[in-house]
């Protein structure tokens, strides 16, 4: 996907995303050093499913801790 630097305002870049220009800002930290107003850019989006299986098992951990928390707490 294609993106341009539309302008930068306070640290804050404004974005234009593709060809329907969908405008987003940005902080000018997570964008490549020595962008500046008119820079283009080429944006890619990757899925990453190792890290989204490890927090959903991270996640389901904590539920059944707390699942056996509540276990307990009723048993007294």
């Amino acid at each position: 996907m294609k993106a341009v630097i539309d302008r930068i305002e306070n640290q804050i870049a404004v974005v234009l995303f593709g060809d329907e220009e969908i405008k987003v800002d940005l902080p000018l930290s997570l964008l490549p050093d020595g962008v500046k107003e008119g820079s283009h850019l080429n944006v890619t989006f990757e899925l990453n499913p190792e890290s989204e299986a490890s927090k959903r098992e991270r996640v389901a951990g904590l539920l059944e801790r707390l699942s056996r928390k509540g276990e307990q707490a009723r048993k007294l």
